[in-house]
């Protein structure tokens, strides 16, 4: 499903030299073409083949993916017009623009909506913060952890992308913000002690691999501390059945585009 957070035309194929391992090894084999692999293959192939730095810090970045790299090169046809590679890279920056839109954290508040038309009071309405230890999960550009700074004594923003982390880091030194702290960190191996935070949030973060996602937020977590999970409001939000069938309680709410949203927490017992 198209996102609509970045127009392709205004960023470089270039780009891809800020992403990730992580994101790398997802883009390459679960998912960066969406609906139509052959096509996404294709342009991919294209690209690369006219931007060998590309192409070179993939495979070194990712060396597990570098055959992939390679065999998409390999199938590329053997000359395209500017044109066609200019196409083919703007194909490819569209079909991982949840990713591209990181490489510029700057643009996201207005790029992305539900940033842009979250009120932070639903946060407030979900769990007290006031003189807790909170965790961040997947923090991105910081919605939520500058959010409950405002309240929390401590709030720890866990963010494996570097761009973004750098991007937290600009704005707590900008601000002069003392009790935020970020680090590196996926939701399947957060750095941090069992029982550590009263609050465990994130937002758009859990859902690849229900269980284990989930059972690495209550490791984290003291006991009778909440878990939360905060989606911003975003037109076409889809409640999480998933978490209902997990025992997450739901509270629901007209966000600012009309459109019924869904918050969930959960207590956490041990």
């Amino acid at each position: 499903m198209a996102l609509g957070w970045i127009d392709p035309q205004d960023y470089s194929f270039n780009a891809f030299l800020l992403l990730e391992r992580f994101q790398i090894r997802l883009m390459l084999n679960e998912g960066g073409w969406r609906n139509d692999k052959s096509e996404w293959c294709r342009s991919m192939g294209v690209a690369l083949t006219a931007n060998p730095a590309v192409a070179w810090y993939l495979k070194q970045r990712c060396p597990e993916c570098a055959g992939l790299v390679d065999a998409l090169m390999a199938d590329a046809p053997t000359s395209s017009s500017q044109s066609e590679i200019t196409e083919a890279e703007e194909y490819c920056l569209a079909s991982v623009e949840d990713f591209v839109i990181y490489t510029t954290p700057e643009r996201m508040e207005q790029q992305c909506e539900f940033i842009r038309e979250w009120n932070p009071e639903r946060l407030f309405e979900l769990v007290y913060l006031v003189g807790k230890t909170v965790l961040d999960v997947g923090a991105g550009s910081g919605r939520l952890t500058f959010a409950a700074a405002k309240l929390a004594a401590w709030v720890y923003a866990s963010e494996p992308v570097g761009t973004l982390r750098e991007f937290m880091l600009d704005k707590i030194a900008k601000e002069g913000i003392t009790n935020v702290k970020v680090l590196d960190g996926l939701v399947t191996a957060l750095p941090f002690p069992d029982n550590t935070f009263d609050v465990v949030m994130s937002g758009h973060v859990v859902g690849d691999d229900w269980d284990n996602e989930i059972a690495e937020l209550v490791r984290v977590c003291k006991p009778d501390g909440w878990l939360i999970d905060c989606r911003g409001d975003s037109p076409g939000d889809a409640p999480s059945p998933e978490l209902l069938e997990r025992g997450w309680e739901e509270i629901s709410y007209t966000g600012s585009f009309g459109s019924l949203m869904h918050n969930y927490r959960k207590r956490v017992v041990k």
